[in-house]
């Protein structure tokens, strides 16, 4: 179904993100790195908990809440499905950004997670680590690698993703429970999207 045209009420205590869909289907020539990378790509331990962690330290900002409500279960099967490959940027031994990509659905990649925490915005490491991750997407027998990205993002999430060669395909609006409401994310999360909380 289709919305219509004009607005459509969003109840309180809900989230209404814009979400843009976009591929590759074909490897881009090599974007350079930038000069002296300190960073490190280092696979990240399958354990639920290490991964909910980072996840959390690297989407809170951003409102990421879909492996935080995910039974733990489910999430610790992907985690260690080999068609399933997570890693974290580290720097100086820590961590500091999350790279998931997934390989389950034959001939396809998605870039399922990619982000970094607010300690290597603005410093060439989202470049970095989005070369490593079209390397390691293509490096398999792929046809495409699509990624998808809101407006609860990183304001320049979409516009680094077009520049790093994806293309959109396809918009959709992703109605959810505010996860600061039902407290999966802290109250001071994302202050970017105000809190609008039932009655």
């Amino acid at each position: 179904m289709s919305l219509p045209d004009g607005y459509s009420e969003v109840p309180p205590g809900k989230l209404a993100a814009v979400v843009t869909s976009l591929q590759m289907l074909h490897r881009p020539p090599h974007l350079k790195d930038p000069a002296d990378s300190p960073w490190r790509l280092t696979p990240l331990d399958p354990d639920v908990e290490s991964y909910r962690r980072l996840f959390r330290r690297v989407g809170s900002p951003w409102l990421w809440y879909s492996r935080l409500t995910m039974p733990r279960e489910r999430l610790e099967k992907i985690l260690r499905d080999p068609d399933n490959e997570v890693f974290a940027l580290t720097l100086d031994e820590r961590e500091e950004g999350l790279l998931e990509l997934d390989f389950r659905q034959a001939g396809e990649c998605e870039l399922a997670f990619f982000g970094l925490t607010d300690v290597l915005q603005g410093r060439g490491a989202g470049r970095w680590l989005m070369n490593r991750a079209i390397e390691r997407a293509w490096a398999r027998d792929i046809r495409r690698l699509w990624v998808h990205t809101c407006t609860n993002d990183h304001p320049a999430a979409l516009g680094f993703y077009l520049r790093s060669g994806f293309h959109a395909y396809a918009r959709h609006v992703e109605v959810a429970d505010d996860p600061r409401v039902t407290g999966i994310c802290p109250p001071d999360s994302a202050p970017h999207v105000p809190i609008i909380r039932p009655a």
